[in-house]
């Protein structure tokens, strides 16, 4: 089993978790770099896992799921004012001093020859699904639109809200149990209801409750289309039909969006960490040298 973990999610959250105040022996901020590390180290103890992926947002908004629909991660962005266009668009309110820790974390990883894993046109979302779907894994995220991704063989990790001895590890009864719907049928649910973190806008007029009635009645968006343009009976309505038909373009379009890729173009290694010369200078002159140390000691604690 490998873990797969969805890198800016935890950096992110560790940035925010943890105060700058904690810094590097040259003063820099090292919050994000240190409380990844830590989350790392007892992923790896929880899940006996020895061998880690770092799945890497090389296109965090690629431009093919804009040109499909273009309110996708919309709120995210921070539009240079200088310019005309949206070609400068970064994400938005990342501060400085995240961008060089994360650049530092990836850094560290590959220097300790753990995979880093990113491809240009897929955002992380899309690698951790390639690796899924070639490898049995747990998949660590705080985005739930790898639901999609559970399996018999490939869990999902989900790092909600609340410390981490909160955060749910899906198998396939557990997406059940959470959001009423299968694996295969999460993405369905989260363009007929709406993903405001994607930028999804969702049907109008149709909430969570009424897209799990409507999927658990009709599998999925074609037999509810179908369901639609035949008038069917409860839970179809006269009224639900009408906002369906209505927003069938959007629906085509959504799907493809929220549909994780697996296909991307990246070379896919098993291995583990290895206590490098270069690895070690990185984490000391970020002065995370313990947390390193704590994270080699826990993978090598793991049984092959």
């Amino acid at each position: 089993m490998v873990i797969v973990l969805d890198s800016a999610s935890l950096y992110y959250r560790a940035f925010h978790a943890l105060p700058e105040s904690m810094t590097a022996p040259d003063g820099h901020p090292h919050n994000a770099i240190r409380g990844f590390l830590s989350t790392v180290t007892r992923l790896v103890r929880q899940h006996s896992c020895a061998s880690v992926i770092a799945a890497w947002d090389d296109d965090w908004r690629p431009q093919w799921r804009v040109d499909l629909l273009p309110s996708y991660k919309q709120q995210r962005v921070a539009v240079d004012p200088e310019s005309d266009s949206t070609d400068g668009d970064v994400e938005a309110a990342e501060p400085e001093s995240l961008g060089a820790q994360a650049r530092a974390i990836s850094e560290l990883l590959a220097a300790a020859g753990i995979p880093v894993l990113g491809a240009v046109g897929f955002e992380a979302d899309d690698i951790a699904a390639t690796v899924a779907h070639r490898l049995p894994c747990v998949v660590v995220t705080g985005d739930r639109d790898l639901v999609q991704v559970v399996t018999d063989v490939v869990r999902v990790h989900l790092t909600v809200n609340g410390g981490m001895e909160k955060w749910p590890v899906l198998d396939p009864a557990g997406v059940v149990s959470r959001f009423g719907v299968r694996p295969d049928q999460y993405v369905d649910l989260a363009v007929l209801r709406g993903d405001p973190s994607d930028g999804l806008p969702g049907v109008p007029g149709i909430g969570p409750k009424t897209a799990v009635a409507l999927l658990s009645e009709w599998d999925g968006i074609q037999g509810i289309m179908h369901a639609a343009r035949a008038g069917a009976g409860r839970p179809m309505t006269p009224r639900l039909a009408g906002l369906l038909l209505e927003a069938q373009d959007y629906l085509d379009r959504a799907i493809r969006v929220a549909t994780v890729r697996v296909d991307a173009p990246i070379e896919i290694r098993v291995t583990r960490a290895s206590a490098t010369k270069e690895a070690s200078d990185i984490a000391e002159e970020w002065g995370v040298s313990k947390q390193w140390r704590d994270l080699l000691s826990a993978i090598a604690q793991v049984e092959t």
